[in-house]
């Protein structure tokens, strides 16, 4: 049997200081492979994309740092590829905990929890999600995860942080939670393109309200 990948990246920021910096939404993207083997391909069509347009292998994919026209080819490209795409998308003004307010890894680790939870297919799923924290946070978001998540069924089995840079499905992930938060923001004349090209591929986008 197949083991599922879920690869976990955001979009925003956790921070609450709306109006003076924060941004209004905050967004979990999770893209999910029921298959090994569709993981590897979609991984592997990104790595050709990215020597197809001249880019060293090492160079990232970033929704907020790449060239509009990029990101849209290469969403054009993978869009092809077998994988789902579960979110959240949570209004910032809504929270009302303190504790999600005041805490940012709080808030971040509430909302992987939340998509992840009511995913009810996973199935002892393999997660990545992307390593820049320190590792005191990897170990008590993991032992959360497992604690909040599996406590009715495992669904998740492991819990691993990669490096996003070295990672084609995490920059996967980060370009579709960037193309969901940009739907927000309608005020920008490209606000729906990039969604419009992963909406095949788009099972669920949770708007938290």
């Amino acid at each position: 049997m197949n083991k599922q990948l879920v690869f976990i990246d955001d979009s925003g920021d956790p921070g609450f200081k709306l109006g003076k910096g924060s941004s209004s939404h905050f967004v979990i993207a999770c893209v999910i492979f029921d298959d090994t083997l569709d993981a590897e391909e979609t991984a592997l069509a990104i790595k050709k994309f990215r020597r197809e347009i001249g880019w060293a292998d090492e160079r990232e994919f970033k929704f907020n740092k790449t060239k509009k026209s990029i990101v849209l080819q290469l969403l054009q490209k993978v869009s092809q590829s077998k994988f789902r795409v579960r979110a959240i998308c949570i209004d910032k003004s809504l929270i009302r905990s303190h504790e999600l307010k005041s805490k940012q890894d709080s808030f971040y680790n509430y909302a992987i929890k939340e998509v992840l939870s009511k995913t009810t297919d996973l199935n002892a799923a393999n997660i990545r999600l992307d390593g820049h924290s320190g590792r005191n946070y990897k170990k008590s978001a993991t032992a959360y995860f497992r604690r909040e998540i599996n406590s009715s069924s495992q669904k998740i089995a492991k819990v691993r942080f990669v490096d996003s840079k070295t990672n084609n499905l995490i920059q996967l992930a980060d370009l579709t939670a960037g193309a969901i938060l940009r739907s927000t923001q309608t005020g920008k004349t490209d606000s729906l393109d990039y969604l419009k090209i992963l909406e095949k591929r788009i099972e669920n986008v949770w708007y938290f309200k």
